[in-house]
């Protein structure tokens, strides 16, 4: 999401919801100011509503999950219009009755940040909350017989001094007020004109008269010993770090001023985080699985990279029963489950071509792609029939075809093959059979992620890769048919 200019000045937001049993809240919290905002000196205009989520924790969070939300000042300099507030309207998920109330958010705001629990006003639903406006103690006293002006009124209010009361009992001291403004700032406010050196010169008067001469001292004081330390011969006292309770040193380091870094104290640098040989960055409790150390594979067994790939659907040698079928029925579209163990820049997948006679090819078109979990298309390509090659080795080849370039994280996917051609001079696909005969695949059902091995389209009237629906019976179903794929 795009930060807003620098001179537009943004107060930030925040808020946490939680139920009676400390349990977060659901909903959102909406934000709405005037219909269209002008800022000529950015040359933008501000509109629409803001919408915040609540997160996990009940905390609001802005579009790109950040805690809180940046929000333009309601004074903001070079506005049109002005004089407004923002309309706050919260829809919490299973609390009746969404309150709505104004905010204003001052460029000033302490902190350059506000919770909305600090300035959200009580429950206007709560039967014992009435607001009832009422006269001025001055128009209360005039309504009972006093007669005169309000400042008369309010002199007549000052009785004689009382008698002084006892000295009250010392107070806890209070948090350290924000800084002040500098005198010269203040003079500046008041109407000085002019440099801070020119006020500083302003402040010197002209010298006064000498004053008398002041009487002579006696000579007589004595320094005796400063903590505990007695003067040399010389009358000097030196004092030492163990002289007035001081650190000499912190970890090794000494110095006025000591800065320990994270291997001074044994701890790994917040760089670390999610880096090689670093920690973890947990997401919900839990290590994300792009994080996860890859497997120690068994003796003798073959993995992806082995072949040059990031990942495939199964080992092809070890689970290969047929020669291989063509996977050109007039428009069928084919899933194949993949799961990818580690994050991939992904320009590549790729098929096991068993046998082609590409001279005497009778394929019309050739598609590949790779689709979400959930049946989204993340990359897919054009015609891409050129790029399969004339195979008649025994033991086929491993084609890999080029598709659009697309940041997978580690998750399953699904590579989509659709190949338009008739007769038997087309493609013969790697494939693989799961307890079945030996010229027929048996199909395997959805994992318990909901992942499915292998699936084909019960439409044959494909004519390129479109948007997949979530599949159902009457439309998809487990492949008879199960051919071999993987991701480059």
């Amino acid at each position: 999401m795009a930060a807003l200019p620098n001179e537009i000045p943004t107060v930030r937001v925040t808020a946490t919801y939680r139920g009676w049993d400390g349990r977060a809240l659901r909903g959102t919290v909406t934000f709405t100011g005037p219909g269209l905002t002008t800022f000529a000196e950015s040359d933008l205009f501000i509109a629409g509503p803001v919408v915040c989520t609540l997160d996990e924790t009940g905390r609001i969070i802005d579009a790109d999950g950040n805690f809180g939300v940046r929000l333009p000042a309601t004074d903001s300099p070079d506005m049109n219009p002005t004089g407004w507030a923002y309309t706050v309207k919260e829809n919490l998920t299973g609390i009746s009755g969404a309150r709505t109330y104004a905010l204003i958010l001052p460029k000033d705001t302490p902190n350059n940040s506000v919770d909305l629990a600090d300035v959200a006003p009580a429950d206007p639903s709560t039967p014992t909350y009435v607001a009832v406006p009422g006269l001025s103690a001055y128009e209360v006293a005039v309504a009972e017989g006093f007669a005169g002006t309000e400042a008369e009124w309010l002199e007549s209010l000052e009785g004689p001094m009382g008698p002084q009361g006892q000295r009250g009992e010392t107070g806890a001291t209070g948090e350290r007020g924000d800084d002040g403004r500098s005198a010269y700032a203040v003079a500046v406010a008041e109407g000085f004109a002019g440099t801070e050196a020119e006020w500083l010169e302003s402040l010197i008067g002209p010298e006064g008269p000498q004053g008398p001469a002041g009487a002579d001292g006696t000579g007589a004081g004595t320094v005796t010993a400063v903590n505990s330390v007695e003067p040399d011969g010389s009358g000097n006292v030196t004092l030492t770090a163990a002289s007035v309770g001081a650190v000499a040193s912190v970890n090794g380091k000494t110095g006025q001023s000591v800065t320990l870094a994270a291997a001074d104290v044994g701890a790994l640098a917040t760089s670390a985080r999610g880096a090689s040989n670093g920690v973890a960055s947990l997401v919900s409790g839990k290590v994300p699985t792009g994080q996860l150390p890859p497997p120690t594979p068994l003796p003798g067994t073959w993995l992806p990279s082995d072949y040059g790939l990031s990942a495939w659907a199964y080992d092809l040698q070890a689970n290969s029963r047929t020669p291989g079928d063509m996977p050109s029925e007039a428009g069928r579209l084919y899933f194949v489950g993949v799961p990818l163990r580690e994050a991939k820049t992904v320009s590549q997948i790729a098929v096991h071509v068993m046998g082609y006679n590409k001279p005497s090819s009778t394929v019309t078109g050739a598609y590949f792609g790779i689709y979400s979990s959930s049946y989204a298309p993340l990359s897919r390509s054009g015609d891409v029939k050129a790029q399969l090659p004339e195979v008649h080795a025994t033991g086929g080849e491993i084609a890999r075809i080029t598709i659009p370039s697309v940041e997978l994280s580690a998750g399953h996917y699904y590579v989509a093959i659709l190949v338009k051609g008739t007769g038997t001079n087309v493609p013969y696909l790697a494939a693989t059979n799961f307890a079945a005969t030996s010229t027929v695949s048996g199909a395997a059902g959805a994992s318990s992620s909901g992942v499915h091995r292998w699936l084909q389209s019960s439409s044959t009237a494909f004519t390129s890769l479109t948007n997949v629906g979530t599949p159902t019976a009457a439309t998809w179903a487990d492949g008879q048919t199960c051919y071999w794929a993987a991701i480059v």
